[in-house]
């Protein structure tokens, strides 16, 4: 008698985790498609300098110098923008372009 219930137990337990992990999987992927808009462009580099002014300056491989200004949303990233740029860790920004080819940061990850 105690081998259905140690199955049955078993089975529960592997059917919550496969739910969990699709529930999972599904949030993810509809968060990465809702959040950043059709006209959005992202580069990646390293953050080389924070300013005062909610702004900061990226490097890309390439060796190319960008200048980025932080919109609403991309202030809440501004502790991990300067982790990253402690420790000198590649940083993808995604970015719209707004007049004049001045770069509005929407999000950095």
């Amino acid at each position: 008698m105690a081998f259905p219930r140690v199955s049955a137990v078993i089975f529960l337990i592997l059917l919550i985790g496969s739910l969990s992990l699709l529930c999972i999987g599904v949030f993810a992927l509809y968060q990465t498609t809702e959040t950043h808009q059709n006209n959005e462009e992202y580069v990646e580099g390293k953050i080389v300098a924070i300013g005062s002014k909610m702004d900061f300056e990226l490097v890309t491989e390439a060796g190319q110098h960008l200048h980025f200004s932080c919109s609403n949303s991309c202030r809440a990233f501004m502790t991990h923008m300067q982790r990253h740029f402690y420790e000198h860790a590649m940083t993808y920004v995604f970015y719209v372009e707004g007049s004049k080819n001045h770069l509005i940061a929407v999000d950095v990850d």
